[in-house]
């Protein structure tokens, strides 16, 4: 019996490594490939023309509506695809959107937010998680508010893991009320990106590219916590307190 705790405790460790070189790969290289293209995040930010950021929010919770509905949706008729695959496919998205500059990148959102909530229900899905299901529905809007690929803190998205939101009346219209605005600056610092003059469809595909990698690391972090905290049987918060211990 003490060898079989001994063993559980090494695989709990190892998975904990695991998502702990998710997490820290989750920005990686794509941070300094936005900053090359468009400087910082506050920076990118007052790029935009002031009616975009004043319906930033507005417009990332439409957003999010179409996202859920379409993603849920289109899972019916096209199955999960391979990481790279989503990335390819939003890469394409965010060069198509970027020809336009801000103008046209606004109409690609809803389909790159879509694109982004796909590859986080797979994420789920590869964990053993049904994305059908309300909790996990509700999960996978959640990771959408993680702090995004240019945060330059390394424990942004720690505080994200261990919240429980509390939700009472139409919850996934709070839900989404309260992720959109985190998100809508995230979302800016994209269609700024985006709007970099002569870059157009590069700064497109790039930004798409880095958003889509990232999401997807941190959607792994993610239920590969619940699933851990499932199979070993340890609290989360105490999964998370270790994940942190390691960053």
């Amino acid at each position: 019996m003490q060898n079989v705790v001994l063993v559980e405790k090494v695989d709990t460790e190892a998975e904990l490594d695991r998502l702990a070189e998710h997490y820290r790969t989750a920005g990686g290289a794509g941070i300094k490939l936005l900053n090359r293209m468009g400087g910082s995040a506050e920076s990118l930010l007052e790029q935009l023309p002031e009616p975009v950021r004043q319906g930033l929010t507005g417009a990332t919770e439409q957003a999010l509506w179409v996202a859920m509905h379409a993603a849920q949706g289109s899972r019916r008729a096209v199955p999960d695809q391979q990481p790279w695959v989503n990335t390819a496919l939003t890469t394409a998205l965010g060069a198509a959107g970027g020809l336009g500059g801000v103008s046209t990148a606004l109409m690609e959102l809803p389909a790159t937010t879509t694109m982004l909530l796909r590859s986080i229900q797979g994420a789920a899905a590869r964990e053993g998680f049904d994305p059908a299901e309300e909790n996990v529905k509700f999960d996978c809007v959640r990771v959408l508010s993680a702090a995004g690929p240019l945060s330059h803190d390394d424990g942004a998205d720690l505080g994200f893991f261990s919240v429980r939101l509390t939700l009472t009346g139409p919850a996934m219209q709070r839900l989404i009320a309260a992720v959109a605005p985190r998100l809508s600056i995230v979302l800016g610092q994209k269609l700024a990106a985006q709007s970099v003059p002569v870059l157009g469809a590069l700064a497109g595909g790039g930004t798409n590219y880095v958003y889509t990698r990232y999401y997807q690391q941190i959607a792994r972090v993610h239920f590969g916590l619940r699933r851990l905290a499932i199979d070993a049987d340890i609290p989360p918060e105490e999964l998370v307190r270790k994940l942190s211990a390691r960053m």
